[in-house]
């Protein structure tokens, strides 16, 4: 049976070029031009994922989704994407509160719609089929979440580089999408550089995408208005993304990230962490919620100095030495030092190794599709895989907090 789509906008053409688009997909169309009639369909038709145009005669968008949550009540979700005519930050902030799932500026690519509407219904839609014909596209579907194995806090993996280009970013989404995608588990993936994140770009996302800097501009941050920031990835995992410009980073104090953390620690299995290298308040909280942390090196002097420092400085701060592990990244990468000379210098164990393969590496980067969703049986993804199962393994073994 096909998805059914209302789609909710007074301008008639929008209406014939979004039902053709959603037609050609393979969904099952409604459509309103009227806020009062949307409503009215919406409860006859139980569209299973709602358009709705902020603009509309009579009452606007804003107030059609607010009603909407009322029908819905506690055990039922619709999700509502809200068509925005303007790129305002008063607009996007009033569909969040009146209870939208997601955005879009128009005009807008039909691509990036269907995916986020396919995002949306694997979340709140998980047990129906909605299989669009693959004749018509090439996009891979995502399966829904796998049910939780435990109910346990999530465990918070914080991954942090010695130095600049050691890979850190790119370990720590692989890390969040092999869990997910390969072990079924529910992952939130936080990118913590607030200043300079990346996922933006290594996720293939736009700087419209809301991130922790909607959170921190709130005056009241609750668990309901985290999942209405988050952004779904096509692999399934959920994103806290950093602000898109490095001027918004300071609206983020250090007290933000660690409050946002403990909030999300009974939605997923897993927390994973991305951080930059510095050790400032902002980060340092970040390592006191963590369970455990993955310094990321390369075999070479300057970066084994680094990881000297950062070991010695973790320590003078009272963490245990059980919660920090060295992840040796390009392992098999020739620099004329290897695994046993790095752990002579460091005087203490690798406690994993991933292998270098510099074209998977660069190629994902470069297409915006991380290796582990595109690529998970290439060399570098089963040595990935490799590492996330032994993680997965001590995770369940260890004590919680």
């Amino acid at each position: 049976m096909a998805v059914r789509i209302l789609i909710v906008d007074a301008d008639p053409t929008v209406q014939r070029a979004l039902g053709h688009a959603l037609s050609q997909g393979g969904y099952e169309v409604l459509s309103s031009g009227d806020g009062q009639e949307a409503l009215k369909i919406a409860r006859s038709g139980k569209p299973s994922l709602l358009l709705v145009a902020a603009n509309l005669p009579g009452i606007d968008g804003f107030s059609v989704v607010s009603r909407l949550r009322i029908d819905d009540g506690p055990s039922t979700h619709t999700p509502v994407i809200v068509l925005l005519a303007e790129n305002e930050a008063a607009a996007r902030g009033k569909a969040l509160r009146s209870g939208a799932d997601d955005y879009l500026i128009k005009p807008f690519h039909p691509a990036e719609l269907m995916a986020r509407m396919r995002s949306l219904l694997a979340r709140y839609k998980p047990d129906e089929q909605f299989n669009p014909p693959t004749a018509r596209s090439n996009t891979v579907i995502p399966a829904a979440p796998a049910a939780p194995k435990k109910r346990e806090p999530a465990r918070v993996l914080l991954f942090y580089g010695a130095k600049g280009g050691v890979g850190t970013t790119t370990l720590a989404i692989n890390t969040a999408i092999a869990l997910h995608k390969e072990l079924g588990r529910r992952v939130c993936l936080v990118d913590a550089n607030l200043q300079f994140g990346d996922h933006r770009v290594f996720l293939d996302l736009g700087v419209d995408r809301l991130g922790v800097v909607d959170l921190a501009s709130n005056p009241s941050i609750d668990i309901d208005l985290i999942k209405q920031i988050l952004v779904r990835h096509e692999s399934g995992v959920d994103l806290l993304l950093a602000p898109p410009s490095p001027e918004q980073a300071e609206l983020v104090t250090h007290d933000h990230l660690p409050d946002i953390i403990h909030q999300m620690a009974n939605e997923f299995d897993y927390i994973v962490v991305d951080i930059d290298k510095r050790l400032d308040e902002v980060n340092l909280r970040i390592m006191d919620v963590a369970d455990t942390i993955f310094v990321v090196m390369t075999a070479d002097l300057p970066c084994l100095k680094n990881v000297r420092l950062v070991l010695e400085t973790i320590g003078h701060l009272g963490y245990a030495e059980e919660k920090v592990k060295l992840i040796l990244n390009r392992s098999n990468a020739f620099t004329g030092l290897n695994v046993k000379n790095a752990e002579t210098a460091l005087k203490r164990r690798i406690d994993y190794q991933i292998l270098n393969e510099y074209r998977s590496a660069i190629g994902a980067l470069n297409s915006g599709s991380p290796f582990m969703f595109s690529k998970s049986d290439s060399v570098l993804g089963k040595s990935v895989m490799d590492f996330v199962r032994s993680v997965d393994k001590e995770s369940e073994e260890a004590p919680r907090r």
